[in-house]
């Protein structure tokens, strides 16, 4: 892989940039791909009427690059993770994430191109948006597809570093113990974390922290195929890895390069 494509957010298509990449050359992959879910009405909150556990506006994310027809998004979702299989090494893996509005086709994609699935983690989300409806229940859960298409499971994972963690907002993990599949993490980012601007589906650091924590490698590599405001990026830099990010949006590449810039 040349240098140059290292440590910067590429303005441009993830599947242009992915066949650009030589095969075997990313240790990790950690894709927040759209989750298709910009369809129906549109939904919205803010702090003109109180309501307990809410602290900010919010509102439906309804994006052109978030709509598509389902047959399309699977083809999509053939099309990058082909290549993301192609470019991971046999000792690296791959992160998914998604909801129920799309992991179902992402998991039968990864079947299709043999790429096995390690865990689906659910990720619960103790502050997650409550039901306006009162036509179904509350959505509180992501899910991650943790995949790899080594042979013989070559795949790096720190099984102590794993057990190692402690984390104060996480009520489920406790030191010393298996990590299991379910993570209690807030959905909250701090200050430092939207300083520079946000994107509206982006996720807290600490999210990505405990991913390379237990899967990646000092001095490897990580790629983002949907860089968004950089976290799978500046969680790699943190962790004194090499990164390479793929956003379409130029706002957000700003954003994701101002914050990396930052971090010392």
């Amino acid at each position: 892989m040349n240098n140059f494509q290292q440590n910067q957010i590429i303005h441009g298509d993830c599947l242009a940039g992915l066949r650009s990449l030589p095969a075997n050359s990313v240790d990790l992959i950690l894709a927040d791909p759209p989750y298709n879910l910009s369809k129906g009405g549109t939904w919205k909150w803010d702090n003109s009427t109180s309501l307990p556990g809410m602290g900010g506006n919010w509102k439906k994310t309804m994006e052109a690059w978030d709509d598509m027809p389902t047959i399309e998004y699977l083809d999509f979702t053939l099309s990058w993770l082909r290549e993301a299989k192609r470019v991971t090494k046999p000792t690296g893996s791959m992160w998914i994430c998604g909801s129920y509005h799309n992991i179902g086709i992402i998991n039968t994609a990864l079947q299709l191109l043999e790429i096995e699935i390690i865990n689906e983690v659910v990720w619960y989300k103790r502050n997650s948006f409550p039901n306006l409806s009162g036509r179904r229940l509350t959505a509180s859960h992501e899910t991650l597809l943790w995949a790899h298409s080594g042979k013989k499971r070559q795949y790096h994972f720190d099984y102590l570093q794993s057990k190692k963690i402690e984390d104060e907002w996480d009520l489920i993990k406790k030191k010393d113990k298996q990590l299991r599949t379910v993570w209690d993490i807030p959905n909250n980012k701090d200050r430092k974390e939207t300083l520079y601007g946000k994107h509206p589906t982006q996720k807290p650091l600490r999210l990505f922290n405990r991913i390379i924590s237990i899967s990646g490698k000092t001095g490897g590599v990580v790629l983002s195929p949907f860089a968004g405001s950089g976290t799978e990026c500046v969680a790699a830099k943190m962790a004194g890895m090499s990164y390479i990010g793929f956003e379409t949006e130029k706002d957000y590449v700003e954003i994701a390069t101002k914050r990396l810039k930052s971090i010392a």
